[in-house]
This record gives C-alpha cells, sequence and structure tokens, in this order.
C-alpha cells in the first residue's frame, strides 16, 4: 500500500514537473509582411491568432533586414549594438567583408556581439535547438544551440517541420525547450516578383499550409496544447520603380573613400578630408535622399553607435532607392526592404499562442527587440540586462 502510494506521488511529481517546463517555439516566416494575414489566405494563421495573441505589426530594427532583424529578435538588441548591421557588412579596420552569401562569415563569431536566447538559455541548463536561424551555426560551440542544421535552403519545408518534431519526441532529458524554425518563402517571391503580385499570394498560401501542418503534427504528438508558439517575421517589403533609383556614382568622385550601397542606405568611409569634401558635396545635392553624417543620423534609428557604420551615411526618402551605379537595382528585384523601419511597408507579423499567452487578445504594433526578454519570461530564465528590449513593453500580451 505504501510502495503504491509512494508511486502514485512520484508519478505525480514527475508530470507536474514536466507540465511545469514551458517550451517555446519561435517560427520566423522571412519577408511576410504585417497586412498579408489581411489577404484572406491565411485560415490556419489567422484562426491560430484568434485563439491567442495578434498584434497588428511587428516593428523590426533598423536596416530592416533579413539577418539584422533576426538577431535583433533572439539578442534583444538593436543591429548597431550586436553587430549585424547588415546583410553586408565592411570592416574598414581589418578590410573583412561580412555577406550571408558567405558561408565562413556567416559562421564566425567575431561579428556576432551580445548574447542570442539559446546562448542565455544554455548557461541556465535548458536544452535549445534550431532549424534555420541567424547566428546559429557560429563555430564556437558554445554560442551556438545544443542542436542545430546549417542553412540549406534546398531542404524541403516539410522536412524541417519533420526534423522539429523528431526533437520534440526525444526523451525529456534530451529534449529542447526552444526551437526556432525558419521559412524564406514569401521573401523569395516579394523579391522577385513583388508584394502584390499572385505569386506572394501563392508564397502566403504556403506559408499558411505549412503552419497548419506543423499544428497537426503537434497535435499527433499530443503537445499543441503545452508548447507556446510565436510567429514572427523579420521585415515587410516595398516596391522597387526603375525610375526611382539615385545614381549617387557622380558624386562619389572624391579622393580616397569606398562606398557600400545596399539600395536602402549607401554608408561611406574613407579618410577625414576626402570624407568631408563627400559629405559637403552630397549635401548640396539632396533631392529625395538625405545625407548625414553618423553621428547625426536620426536618433529614433538608434543606428549610429557602431564604428562599422560609416562615417557618411546615404538614406533615401519613401519610395526611393540609392546606389552608387544606376543599374544595381534595375530589374534585378521588383521589390525590397531594409527602408527606415518606422516606414509600415517594413512591418512583419507577430502572433503567438499556448499557456502562456493571453486568449483572443489583439494588441497594437510590438517592437522585435521586446521578444527576447519575452522568451526569457516564459522559460522562467534571466536575460541578459545590457539589452535594447524592454519586458515591460511586451509582457502584457502574456496571461
Amino acid at each position: 500500500m505504501k510502495f503504491a502510494i509512494r508511486l502514485i506521488i512520484f508519478y505525480f511529481f514527475n508530470v507536474t514537473f514536466v507540465l511545469a517546463s514551458p517550451c517555446v517555439i519561435l517560427i520566423s516566416f522571412d519577408g511576410f509582411r504585417w497586412d498579408y494575414l489581411n489577404r484572406g489566405l491565411t485560415p490556419n494563421l489567422v484562426s491560430f491568432a484568434s485563439k491567442g495573441v495578434r498584434a497588428i505589426s511587428l516593428e523590426p530594427s533598423f536596416p530592416s533586414g533579413t539577418f539584422p532583424n533576426h538577431y535583433s529578435i533572439v539578442t534583444g538588441l538593436y543591429p548597431e549594438n550586436h553587430g549585424i548591421i547588415g546583410n553586408h557588412i565592411f570592416n574598414p579596420f581589418y578590410k573583412t567583408v561580412f555577406s550571408l552569401r558567405d558561408s565562413n562569415a556567416v559562421t564566425d563569431p567575431r561579428w556576432y556581439l551580445g548574447e542570442a536566447i539559446w546562448e542565455t538559455a544554455r548557461r541556465q541548463g535548458i536544452l535549445t535547438a534550431s532549424f534555420f536561424w541567424p547566428g546559429s551555426e557560429l563555430t564556437l560551440e558554445y554560442r551556438r544551440p545544443d542542436y542545430f542544421v546549417p542553412f540549406n535552403s534546398k531542404i524541403p519545408y516539410k522536412k524541417r517541420i519533420d526534423s522539429v518534431i523528431q526533437w520534440l519526441k526525444l526523451p525529456y532529458e534530451k529534449r529542447p525547450k526552444f526551437i526556432t524554425l525558419y521559412f524564406e518563402e514569401t521573401d523569395k517571391k516579394g523579391h522577385d516578383f513583388g508584394p502584390n503580385s499572385p505569386q506572394v499570394d501563392s508564397a502566403i498560401k504556403i506559408c499558411d499550409n505549412l503552419f497548419g501542418y506543423f499544428l497537426e503534427k503537434l497535435k499527433n504528438i499530443q503537445f499543441l496544447d503545452s508548447v507556446n508558439i510565436i510567429v514572427v517575421s523579420d521585415h515587410g517589403m516595398t516596391e522597387i520603380h526603375p525610375n526611382q533609383i539615385i545614381n549617387l556614382s557622380k558624386f562619389l568622385q572624391v579622393g580616397e573613400i569606398k562606398a557600400n550601397s545596399y539600395g536602402y542606405l549607401v554608408s561611406i568611409s574613407g579618410n577625414k578630408d576626402s570624407i568631408s569634401k563627400v559629405y559637403n558635396i552630397l549635401k548640396q545635392n539632396e533631392n529625395n535622399f538625405n545625407v548625414y553624417r553618423r553621428n547625426d543620423l536620426p536618433k529614433n534609428l538608434n543606428f549610429s553607435q557602431n564604428p562599422l557604420i560609416g562615417e557618411v551615411v546615404v538614406l533615401p526618402e519613401f519610395g526611393w532607392i540609392v546606389a552608387i551605379d544606376s543599374s544595381e537595382y534595375t530589374y534585378k528585384v521588383k521589390a525590397t526592404h531594409g527602408f527606415d523601419n518606422h516606414w509600415l511597408d517594413m512591418h512583419g507579423v507577430f502572433i503567438a499562442g499556448g499557456p502562456a499567452f493571453k486568449q483572443n487578445y489583439t494588441t497594437g504594433t510590438l517592437r522585435n527587440i521586446d521578444i527576447y526578454p519575452l522568451i526569457c519570461k516564459i522559460l522562467n530564465i534571466v536575460p541578459r540586462q545590457n539589452i535594447d528590449g524592454k519586458i515591460e513593453c511586451i509582457e502584457y500580451i502574456l496571461r
């Protein structure tokens, strides 16, 4: 009798412990603009959001690019502070280049400052996993998730989901409690065809079907009601007009400078005299763009405190592209991003559901830098204190 009572108590304690150990799955649909949910193409996402939390939009950090914002989401830092200030970065001190297409660069921990959520969790004894996320495959083992898959766009979307399900089916002591999952479909189609194209509508449907597939898989392993799911996107998308590309090359024939063009900005480095000359020339010719010295960039961009940002920065006005070669963007892509993160076209999505979240709750625009402290709170771990995100700005969406 006593043995049976002890067995019941032991069983109850362990079941309670398992239920009390939260799990968070963070899903990114790259380039999924905030208003894509309003097109009547996403029944699975909208249904999930209606039972949980839905924000009007998710405000990215500046620049509103893929690598900077995925890393802001998992560090709670602005790009100027976590170091990934663009998809392509030039280091004028070491004459090195970071590019999202360079596997050696994207795995080099020297580019990545701050601490990603999987590092925070690992330090506090929580297993983590990532099926793709910028910064998840660094060469330093202790800066990676416990389980991770190097980025490979050829891996089918459903296989990515099936792999996450396999992680969740691991024995409890080996099972990750924080997992990331990434899909690039809407970003690819947005660049190639524009956000208002039939191809993007098809991409939206693909993402929604994938989400429905994921929920069904979670239901099959009886995890659907016990995991916390957060769906985000890193940025939005806006159309490019070939007659609104500003060619700055004629203004840059000055001394020893290096100009890097990204469409949403031109970053210029060089010696003191050359920088002064090019700044004055650009300032005198401002038309559909604005030129700043790095320290004078608008405060609300939070983009002036990193030495890898050029001494002079050119930003286009809404609807325009700045380039150092007029053919640089013409006909290559139909739409892009990276612009002022306050422009609504740059905003992404945020929906969430699970035992930690309120039900049937709609809120205004959220900031992506606040997601890191939110996840820390759900996982009951202590976040880094030197972050830009604030739990007070987002914790109200929790129960």
